[in-house]
């Protein structure tokens, strides 16, 4: 475990923002330095500078050049990263995302290294560079851009000692700012309404950011609709159409500058379900779906804390994102290679059997029914929107999923409910997307199904190291 560096020997009060083009196919992939920002304070945590989560695909380390000392250090995950899972990825077609890198400015001459897994899940570096924080190419960034409004939601204390989050406002029109602002006092009152949240909240301040959009709502490609908006956020991400992500790094970065933030929300004026996880890079939900409750809660264990989807029935965009025979690195589902070295062995009762039986068959057979009425629904919506019926016709065959919806989700809690090691930590076969080989803590989790549910134990314990570490 690497050592922690003196924050005050190697740096200063102030921000780096290390802006590249990450490049590539699911053979290759290339780095290159756009642009780099110096911000006026860094805002954040000062004692936990080196992180030794060891989660996500890649990292982010930087060595001083004069002593070689790791100095600072991040885990994360990257929207590229998911695409080289993809279909368009695997047929050889390249594509460019913009990422950046958040340090405290360096004092000195740093070489920024970053890190990959390989298949076995050990990380390789695969690009370094060298950087002068004296360098005159590096851009002074300001936040004055008078169109921005900052709304303070939650305080409790000095950010560099508390969990900041940033809420991006996506798709809010001028004339929707008070909603917006609603909307935020809604969401935080929700988010501390869940657990381990609720129990820790002195450890967080939540601001709001908006600049207003030109028009309402985001794109919906497969429905032929298509809005100007702020953050360029759009459905239909990766191929899947509840998949709602931006690849507007730039502006997103920009936005999230207004306030000190640790983690990125990004609230889309929507009533369609919807949204996205990425560790240590942003997650999205809508605002007004009728799970807009558990999209929130759900997305952000991803992007916070690195948990990992623990369902498996539905579509994805991804292909053999966990790699068979190779023990996952998230915190909440494992390959069980070894059950006697169980990743969360201590939350087990004695005599509970590994792995832990369930009624799979039963469920699968069911869910897997329901996942293709699913589809069918959605794709019936979007040929009717396509098509410019009347929007009657529109909102009443919204009305038709919304309820097969619920009552799907409400089958589902009845029937995990009755399981004869429901509320036990065990290893049920079926999470990470796919039916065999990964398994989860426990029968249920807000990672795994929808609804008002809390964590498992296993999601509640990691996510609670998280908040520690940007507050400790």
């Amino acid at each position: 475990m690497a050592q922690d560096a003196d924050f005050n020997k190697f740096f200063t009060d102030s921000t780096m923002r290390i802006d590249y083009f990450h490049i590539g196919n699911s053979e290759s992939e290339e780095f290159t330095i756009d642009k780099i920002y110096r911000y006026d304070n860094w805002g954040r945590n000062t004692n936990n500078l080196i992180d030794n989560f060891n989660n996500g695909r890649y990292y982010y380390k930087v060595y001083d050049n004069e002593s070689g000392k790791l100095i600072y250090s991040k885990g994360f995950d990257s929207y590229f990263g998911e695409y080289q899972t993809s279909g368009p990825a695997i047929d050889g077609i390249k594509k460019a995302y913009q990422e950046s890198v958040i340090i405290p400015f360096p004092k000195s001459g740093i070489t920024l290294s970053i890190e990959k897994r390989n298949n076995e899940k050990k990380l390789v570096k695969i690009y370094t560079t060298v950087i002068d924080p004296a360098d005159v190419n590096i851009i002074s960034a300001k936040t004055i851009d008078d169109d921005v409004l900052v709304y303070n939601s939650f305080s409790s204390g000095d950010p560099s000692e508390k969990v900041d989050i940033v809420i991006l406002g996506e798709g809010y029109n001028r004339e929707e700012t008070n909603k917006f602002t609603s909307d935020i006092d809604r969401f935080t009152n929700i988010f501390f309404d869940q657990e381990p949240y609720r129990s820790l909240k002195k450890k967080f301040n939540i601001y709001g950011v908006l600049k207003p959009s030109s028009e309402s709502g985001v794109d919906e490609p497969r429905a032929d609709i298509f809005r100007e908006t702020t953050l360029n956020a759009t459905f239909n991400s990766l191929g899947s159409e509840r998949y709602l992500l931006t690849a507007d790094n730039k502006t997103m970065r920009d936005l999230a500058a207004y306030t000190p933030y640790d983690a990125i929300y990004i609230m889309v004026n929507h009533s369609r379900y919807g949204g996205g996880g990425i560790y240590n890079l942003f997650c999205t939900f809508t605002a007004d779906a009728q799970f807009s409750k558990y999209l929130f809660i759900h997305e952000f264990g991803h992007s916070f804390a690195g948990l990992a989807d623990e369902y498996y029935t539905s579509s994805t965009a991804y292909n053999d994102f966990y790699p068979k025979g190779v023990e996952p690195v998230e915190p909440n589902i494992t390959a069980l290679l070894d059950p006697d070295k169980l990743k969360w062995r201590n939350f087990v009762d004695q005599g509970t059997q590994i792995p832990t039986p369930w009624n799979k068959a039963k469920f699968d057979n069911a869910d897997l029914k329901w996942q293709k009425n699913r589809a069918k629904m959605n794709d019936k919506i979007a040929d009717l929107k396509r098509k410019h019926v009347d929007p009657d016709i529109i909102a009443d065959a919204e009305k038709m999923y919304a309820d097969k919806d619920k009552e799907r989700s409400d089958i589902v809690d009845k029937f995990l409910e009755n399981e004869p090691y429901w509320g036990k930590v065990g290893a049920f076969e079926g999470a990470g997307y796919v039916s065999e080989g990964l398994y989860r803590p426990m029968m249920d989790c807000i990672m795994f199904s929808k609804g008002n549910k809390p964590f498992c134990k296993v999601c509640n314990d990691a996510i609670i190291k998280v908040i520690n570490y940007y507050t400790e």
